[in-house]
């Protein structure tokens, strides 16, 4: 009778261990649709992003007990293949989250497709909706208005009192004309016109000939990736001698070789991460950003040099800390939501840009920790004091 009882406990106990890795073995893939742009007038800044989400694959594959399984697509920089390709990705593939994408005016085509179908969506490109609009979003780059601000600091400490503009016709064109509206008059430094072209305009003379004609101070830029350097160089041509400043969006290699000589001594906002080891030993996105480092040389067998690969990067990490805590089984509706909750209730997560504090009302995540200030000597970005 014992050596029967021992039997069967031994029989149930085997039993039970098999059905826990039989479970373990069939629990469903967590899945990520990533959507960038590889080619288009915005794949200067989409092929970066497309390098930085593969380190973030090559840096970690798994999480609570789930295999991550990630599907890409290109969006050709264009903001109605964006939402057809989220739509695929999510009624098609039935991914948990979409990561993307180069653009703001894709980004917030996607948002759209993630608020009808209730996905979280990680924004790797500026982008803002107010309200329910955004409420399945959130925004990894840091906003238009920090980053503006650091640079008309710098403005004011030069003596700068007069500021040219030129940008984008679109979304971040906006968001960054608005955030310098906000900040120059504070700081006594009026803004001279609002010149702006289309990403994939081949000339600005005229707007930059406007710009010139009025004598400003200094000149700021609205735009982004390789067509942002086209001011530059038409401000070159016509001789301008006045400082010229950027933002964020321009910091990748493709900007500075089309630049050339015409971007020297740029001075632009940007995250932590481009200057990593020009970062104190006691900054913590210091580590990060070599962890970032030794994974993107792991995965694309270079060094990174830009900064967006960073911000995909970091949406990984975002993507990572949230499955960890969130419950239920991926594939399903519920799950999708528990896994926004997560995302929007993440808080001091430190990535390679920014310390991630986030809100189920804010859709950024950066406070004054994610920027820094740097000048363009010689094709390097140098950390300014």
């Amino acid at each position: 009778m014992q050596v029967s009882m021992r039997l069967c406990l031994r029989t149930g106990l085997a039993l039970g261990l098999g059905a826990v890795a039989v479970a373990q073995a069939f629990a469903a893939d967590l899945k990520v649709g990533f959507i960038t742009s590889l080619s288009g007038p915005v794949s200067s800044l989409g092929i970066p992003y497309d390098k930085g989400i593969k380190a973030g694959a090559a840096y970690k594959s798994e999480v609570a007990g789930h295999k991550i399984t990630m599907i890409s697509l290109d969006d050709a920089s264009d903001p109605s293949t964006a939402a057809r390709n989220a739509r695929k990705l999510i009624e098609e593939d039935k991914v948990d989250v979409i990561i993307g994408t180069a653009g703001s005016p894709g980004a917030l085509a996607i948002a759209a497709v993630a608020r009808e179908t209730k996905t979280p969506l990680i924004s790797i490109a500026n982008a803002n909706l107010p309200g329910e609009e955004g409420a399945w979003m959130v925004t990894l780059p840091q906003p238009a208005p920090l980053m503006v601000s650091a640079v008309v600091e710098k403005m004011k400490a030069s003596g700068v009192k007069s500021v040219g503009y030129i940008g984008f016709s679109d979304a971040w064109g906006d968001l960054v004309y608005d955030a310098l509206q906000k900040s120059a008059g504070p700081a006594g430094i009026k803004v001279i016109g609002n010149e702006r072209y289309a990403r994939a305009d081949s000339s600005v003379a005229g707007q930059v000939l406007k710009i010139v004609a009025q004598k400003p101070d200094a000149v700021i830029t609205g735009t982004s990736g390789t067509p942002g350097a086209l001011p530059y160089l038409a401000l070159a041509e016509r001789g301008y001698k006045g400082q010229i400043y950027g933002t964020h969006a321009l910091i990748n290699p493709d900007f500075v070789r089309v630049g050339g000589a015409s971007v020297e001594g740029l001075l632009a906002p940007t995250g932590p991460v481009i200057v990593a080891e020009q970062l104190p030993e006691s900054n913590p996105m210091r580590k990060v950003a070599m962890d970032f480092r030794a994974a993107y040389q792991k995965a694309n067998g270079a060094a990174p040099t830009d900064a967006f690969s960073a911000y995909s990067f970091d949406g990984w990490l975002v993507m990572l800390d949230a499955a960890s805590r969130t419950k239920g089984e991926p594939g399903t509706p519920a799950y999708r939501v528990a896994l926004r909750d997560a995302i929007v209730s993440t808080k001091e997560l430190v990535g390679t840009h920014s310390v991630y504090n986030f809100k189920p009302t804010d859709r950024y995540g950066s406070d004054e920790r994610s920027r820094v200030i740097v000048k363009l000597e010689k094709g390097q970005w140098k950390l300014v004091p």
